[in-house]
């Protein structure tokens, strides 16, 4: 009797797969099966021959595959100024050395350079989706859209002239626009991003609650990120930031908090009650010195965490996999206890956590049926992950961005042996070179 299979787009045959699904499941020897950019099936690797054929196949059987990472905050563009002002506290770098680099260098051709550059980075380390604060974003968008990557612009919003915008209503103008030129791509979301409670004034915030609501859209901002911005709140009008922003109804599902290294039990019971998402930037914190985000103690109030690399400005390293192993570290640390923060908890965090505060949790964050093919294939033949008992285990405490091997997005592969198919390498290196002789020979 003869069987009859059906076609696929490709299979992709590994050694061990973990899904990040609700049975925290790690399958041994688990094919995948996509189709019009979607996972179809997840299987036996011994019955897939039984159901399906297709032309692309991918015979990996010493990799581990897991959903595509979620960068779920950073500023791309910002790669450009990657060693440009280290140790130094965050205001000092962010006043003495970053905003005057950026009045004097940030244009649409370095915002295109250094987005390139950071997503050739991405995807080397893992990364699919990514969510990205900066000037120019139209400028970021289309880069994106041509690497066919996943991504979240989140239009940067403050009171004062940059670069790109004149002023709050400037920004919020421009950036309205971004959802009429990018709002039907299926790959990029438009998101308010008002920069920080310190840079930002009511009035503008008021609108942003009003038309993120009104577009059905998120909001990302800078919060309680250092000690400093707490104390000169409360010295301006008695209040901690979050209760200012909870006074005037920005709280929200809608809401993605970054950094949050500066919370009290209040603040947590106000992020508990309006379901808003955390995104802990581990590197970027400990580097500014800008103090420990409670990841256990949201964690088990059932808030939502994501992990950020923050901008290479101040990490200096777009690798969401060594924040997850910082996030599982730190959060033991912090805790003093050594079960906070297991290991598939900091691969939630990488992942369905992102996927979830970015509002895209139906559409990737873990390997599922129906859900888009955004996938990382790592390579666990490595000398650094022998001897191995445990993928998982291994992936989040001994995993290098090197052992990254290929990468799909939406079912497209993106990287191969670790070669971009979507990216120039040698010209964006060159590019890359090219602006730090310039910036290097400032006056």
């Amino acid at each position: 009797m003869t069987t009859t299979t059906t076609r696929a787009d490709s299979i992709i045959n590994a050694g061990w797969i973990i899904p990040v699904n609700a049975r925290r499941e790690t399958l041994t020897n688990h094919s995948l099966v996509i189709q019009h950019g979607q996972i179809v099936d997840l299987l036996p690797t011994t019955e897939v021959d039984q159901h399906y054929h297709s032309d692309q196949r991918h015979d990996l059987p010493k990799h581990l595959l897991i959903p595509g990472l979620v960068n779920a905050h950073g500023h791309a563009a910002m790669t450009l100024f990657r060693g440009l002002a280290d140790d130094l506290p965050l205001m000092s770098w962010l006043q003495d050395h970053i905003w005057p680099a950026e009045a004097q260098w940030v244009n649409e051709e370095f915002v295109h350079d250094g987005t390139q550059l950071a997503m050739l980075e991405m995807l080397r380390s893992g990364t699919t989706t990514f969510s990205d604060m900066y000037f120019f974003p139209d400028v970021a968008a289309r880069a994106v859209h041509d690497a066919r990557m996943r991504c979240q612009i989140s239009f940067p919003i403050l009171d004062f002239p940059t670069a790109w915008a004149r002023d709050a209503d400037d920004y919020i103008h421009k950036g309205l626009e971004l959802f009429d030129d990018f709002g039907s791509q299926q790959l990029i979301n438009i998101a308010f991003g008002p920069h920080a409670p310190y840079t930002v004034s009511d009035a503008p915030l008021q609108r942003v609650i009003t038309l993120a609501e009104e577009l059905d859209c998120a909001v990302q901002i800078h919060l309680h990120e250092t000690a400093q911005e707490l104390r000169d709140a409360f010295l301006a009008d008695r209040r901690r930031p979050l209760q200012r922003l909870n006074e005037l109804g920005l709280l929200s599902p809608r809401l993605q908090c970054v950094h949050m290294t500066q919370l009290d039990d209040r603040d947590i019971q106000l992020l508990r009650q309006n379901n808003c998402h955390v995104v802990h930037c581990p590197n970027s914190n400990l580097k500014l010195a800008s103090g420990f985000c409670p990841t256990a103690k949201l964690h088990g109030a059932g808030i939502n965490v994501a992990l950020g690399t923050d901008g290479a400005a101040s990490n200096n390293r777009l690798d969401l996999l060594g924040e997850m192993r910082t996030a599982a570290l730190l959060a033991k640390a912090v805790s003093h206890d050594a079960s906070a923060i297991d290991a598939h908890s900091a691969l939630e965090m990488a992942t369905i956590n992102g996927a979830r505060a970015l509002g895209i949790e139906e559409v990737t964050g873990s390997l599922e049926q129906g859900k888009a093919a955004d996938i990382a294939a790592i390579d666990l033949s490595a000398i650094e992950s022998q001897p191995l008992y445990n993928p998982l285990s291994q992936l989040v405490y001994a995993t290098d961005p090197s052992q990254v091997s290929h990468v799909w997005v939406n079912g497209e592969l993106l990287l191969s042996e670790r070669k971009a198919l979507t990216l120039d390498a040698t010209r964006i290196l060159s590019r890359a070179q090219s602006w730090a002789d310039k910036i290097s020979a400032r006056p």
